[in-house]
């Protein structure tokens, strides 16, 4: 209806330019859904732009631009409202027209061109291949597939981007669980994936020796020691007396909980055109030569034997760890590096699509961005918003 109106207003301008009351018609006509519907159904202030191009009040304008527009069967009438608004009153037939429309045109309504020759890189999902998708996660994709459809109805085009945290520590977390399950210890680590799907990996694996990787370890938290040093150690151990074997049980690992995660996304009708990996970025060096370039620059210090990252210089409150006194790369590094990939593939936009306990996240990426010279403004990031579930009026766990 927007468009019929923009229609009947170029045509009572173009009417005013041949009566000498304009010089010439304006490329965009705004018109705005009014907030008030005895206002009526949509209004513009199209009098009020030009009553200096036709040297008049802006409500005298008004009225010869009523006075010249066309007979409308959509249109009920039309009034001047204020200090010049043009508010149109929908006929009860219009809303049947849309429809008539919408019926006719069949998958084609409402598609437009405005986003053509622009490409957008779409990220959303991304859930660390620790696990299976859950609900939640599923929300976060029907959300970010229908950002992605309603940007293509309009011509943009988009790749849709999965980014694998396949690198870091959640990772050995992940692939010590499953060996100690294939190795069916009654000690098993409290901060562990303890999931029946580590079980199910665990099965899979063929000719492993079955070693303790208990000896000379940290205590555990239900022991009155420290839970994350006693996965470290057990972690530390399992590479050390595995060898090779051991990236035999991280790949295994990966490989079957990602296939899954692909598989339920597909049949959820959610497809990507890119799977990015972030030991991608540890492999070609990438990581690794982005925080020695914020170095170069003046934007790292060092303090405690850890490198910071001057992120306050660029509106985030804290400044932020981006190697580890341990000279391990903290997440936050690998997420500069993957944002550097990102802007240097010439993408119009980028969007991310986050869950809104990232929120606080949002200002040290947008630092990183400003701190490596690119324009910020490019980045659009998306917060969804977490749900509850309940059964019975009681909260159901999404996994």
């Amino acid at each position: 209806m927007k468009e019929q109106i923009q229609t009947l207003l170029t045509q009572s301008l173009e009417a005013l330019v041949v009566n000498g009351v304009l010089t010439e018609v304006p490329d965009n006509i705004r018109i705005d859904h009014s907030k008030d519907k005895t206002q009526g159904d949509f209004a513009s202030n199209i009098a009020m732009m030009l009553s200096k191009q036709a040297k008049c009040s802006p409500r005298d304008l008004a009225q010869q631009i009523i006075g010249n527009l066309p007979s409308s069967a959509e249109v009920d009438k039309v009034e001047i409202a204020g200090p010049g608004f043009i508010n149109f009153f929908m006929s009860q037939g219009s809303n049947a027209s849309v429809v008539n429309q919408i019926i006719d045109q069949a998958g084609t309504f409402g598609l437009s061109n405005i986003g053509a020759k622009q490409r957008i890189l779409l990220e959303f999902v991304s859930a660390n291949p620790t696990g299976p998708l859950h609900v939640g996660h599923g929300r976060g994709a029907a959300y970010g597939a229908t950002v992605a459809n309603l940007l293509r109805a309009v011509g943009f085009e988009v790749d849709n981007e999965y980014y694998v945290n396949d690198a870091g520590r959640q990772m050995d977390i992940l692939a010590t669980s499953v060996y100690l399950r294939y190795v069916e210890t009654d000690k098993f680590p409290d901060n562990g994936y303890k999931g029946d799907y580590i079980f199910d990996i665990a099965m899979q694996i063929n000719g492993i020796d079955k070693l303790d990787i208990f000896a000379e370890v940290h205590a555990d938290e239900k022991d009155g020691g420290d839970k994350e040093k006693h996965i470290d150690d057990l972690i530390a151990n399992c590479k050390a007396q595995l060898g090779n074997a051991y990236k035999t049980i991280f790949d295994l690992a990966i490989q079957k909980i990602l296939g899954g995660i692909k598989v339920d996304l597909s049949e959820f009708g959610v497809e990507y055109q890119q799977w990015f990996s972030e030991q991608s970025l540890v492999d070609s060096g990438l990581s690794k030569t982005t925080v020695e370039a914020l170095q170069a620059s003046g934007h790292i210090y060092e303090k405690d034997g850890a490198l910071w990252f001057k992120t306050t210089e660029f509106g985030d409150d804290l400044d932020r760890v981006v190697v580890r006194d341990n000279g391990i790369h903290t997440y936050f590094a690998s997420d500069i590096a993957y944002h550097l990939e990102k802007f240097e593939r010439g993408y119009d936009k980028i969007i991310n699509i986050w869950g809104s306990d990232h929120h606080g996240y949002i200002a040290r990426v947008k630092a990183s961005i400003k701190a490596l010279g690119f324009d910020e403004s490019k980045l659009e990031i998306l917060l969804v918003q977490f749900a509850n579930l309940y059964r019975g009026g009681k909260k159901v766990a999404m996994s």
